[in-house]
């Protein structure tokens, strides 16, 4: 299916999620086969940023809307 074109968060996400289901489906993500998920998501993303004409600064930086960098762990 091809991606959506547009810069909202609501495109690139729709995007990001056709790529993984794609990646699911088909072990690849266009002409790449990522090791793993994980890397898949990270194509995903930087696929769909491309898309959209945007940079991931742009995007801001979602992690850090209240959560802390190491996953809510404690290291008492």
């Amino acid at each position: 299916m091809p991606l959506k074109s547009g810069k909202s968060r609501e495109t690139i996400s729709k995007n990001i999620k056709t790529l993984v289901h794609e990646y699911e489906d088909e072990g690849k993500i266009g002409a790449s086969h990522p090791p793993s998920k994980k890397r898949a998501v990270k194509q995903a993303v930087a696929i769909s940023l491309k898309k959209a004409g945007v940079s991931r600064s742009q995007v801001g930086n979602r992690r850090a809307s209240g959560k802390t960098s190491h996953g809510g762990r404690s290291h008492h």
